[in-house]
């Protein structure tokens, strides 16, 4: 092979100078670099775990891309320090050193062993085994694969530095929350709650296992950010676990409540049922009444006590006496609800009975108000008025009464009070004669 000449223009000293001191530079910062990836945590983090899945994916690449990485650090560092030989042969380069220095500099002078896939055979020549790189480009690739590797380590590392230790939190916290559970009957098989506490033990220990072994699984990427480990640790699946931890220690919280005022609550259900049945009784004793002294009126019947409560208020005072606080907690929920129920249908019971005595007594009031204000007037001793008056109060005051009929009287009762009171206008022919309405 002949020798090749200089790329371009060969540089002057000056040019050589100023080109060595950017290089070296580069080569000082590239070195600290590739010693602060090399003993990043991360980094000795991935190489000593039992990695799966994705990361173990991406951490073989990158750990290759790393080796990769010193050997064009190796051989930039050669390079640089080749340049700085001939450069220091003499204080002013001849023309011969220039020539040299420029496709040192410049030209594809590094040579790579096994940097990539090996180019095949082929009818030209055999197979490539290295390859050729200036320096800008070697600069280049190394800048490229360390960003690769970084972005891959610092990504392993935010989910391991986040992750397992809020799952250690949370499962500190589920363990005191058992505990909690346990010593108010709360276990699995038994209550809802203990199943989901069993199944957020099991979720949370799996998920530690796969944070570990996978972090890059629980890692979400930044869109379009191009900077090393943009992005942020996906908790999703631990803040799913965390609220439904939550959500049991309502549940949890809401037992102990009803372990502290349970007695309370039991004497409050006994009061509420216990004025259901009075009203109740009350309401029977009312129909009684209303069937007795009511005609010509339906009456509804009147239901008997709430027994099927009173059972349930029998079975939510033994679940207190034998501490079965998970049990007695819905059960006390449900009571109360259907307890004041009760109550409200036994007022609206008595209400419905009573009717026709309410009827009745709003009838007889409004009999003796005209009549007050009839003889306020001085028309007390009017015959047809004292004739319909009789006749109303007749229906009011015996029994039974038929409260249609009596209603009828009033309202003709009022009608001749209301032509005393306002007399008619005569019609044409003659003078009005009201003696002869009925």
């Amino acid at each position: 092979m002949g020798v090749t000449g200089p790329p371009g223009p060969v540089m002057d000293r000056d040019e050589v100078d100023r080109a060595l001191a950017r290089l070296g530079a580069e080569h000082e910062a590239i070195e600290t670099s590739l010693f602060a990836l090399q003993d990043h945590a991360g980094r000795r983090l991935l190489e000593g775990a039992r990695l799966t899945g994705t990361t173990h994916e991406r951490w073989a690449a990158a750990d290759q891309a790393i080796t990769l990485l010193w050997t064009y650090f190796d051989a930039y560092t050669a390079a640089l320090r080749s340049a700085r030989e001939i450069r220091a042969r003499r204080r002013w380069s001849s023309r011969e050193d220039l020539v040299e220095l420029t496709e040192l500099l410049r030209g594809e002078s590094v040579t790579v062993a096994g940097s990539g896939p090996s180019t095949p055979a082929s009818l030209t020549g055999p197979a490539r085994l290295s390859d050729r790189f200036t320096l800008a480009d070697l600069v280049e690739r190394m800048n490229d694969l360390y960003a690769s590797s970084l972005d891959m380590v610092v990504a392993a590392d935010a989910v391991w530095s986040a992750l397992p230790a809020r799952i250690d939190l949370l499962a500190a916290e589920l363990g005191r929350t058992r505990q909690l559970a346990h010593s108010v009957g709360v276990r699995p098989g038994e209550h809802p709650s203990g199943d989901d506490l069993e199944r957020i033990t099991h979720a949370l220990t799996r998920l530690r296992e796969d944070v570990v072994s996978d972090p890059l699984a629980y890692w979400r990427s930044a869109p379009g950010s191009s900077a090393p480990g943009g992005g942020r640790p996906d908790t999703t699946a631990y803040d799913r676990e965390a609220q439904a931890l939550e959500e049991v220690r309502r549940e949890i919280d809401a037992v102990l409540t009803v372990r502290q005022d349970a007695e309370v609550r039991l004497g409050r259900l006994r009061d509420v049922l216990s004025r259901a049945d009075r009203t109740l009784a009350e309401a029977r004793s009312a129909r009684g009444e209303v069937l007795a002294k009511i005609a010509a009126f339906e009456v509804p019947a009147v239901s008997g006590p709430p027994t099927a409560l009173q059972e349930q208020l029998a079975t939510a005072a033994e679940y207190r006496r034998s501490a079965q606080w998970h049990r007695l907690s819905p059960l006390l929920e449900s009571l109360e609800t259907k307890a004041e129920d009760e109550l409200l249908r036994a007022r609206e019971s008595l209400t419905e009975v009573t009717q026709p005595l309410a009827v009745r007594a709003e009838l007889r009031g409004r009999l003796d108000a005209y009549k007050a204000k009839v003889a306020r007037l001085g028309f007390a001793e009017d015959p047809l008025l004292v004739e319909r008056y009789d006749a109303a109060r007749r229906m009011l005051w015996s029994a039974p009464c038929d409260l249609r009929a009596a209603e009828d009287a009033v309202l003709r009762y009022q009608r001749a009070a209301a032509d005393v009171l306002v007399p008619r206008v005569p019609e044409q022919g003659g003078p009005a004669d009201r003696r002869g309405e009925s």
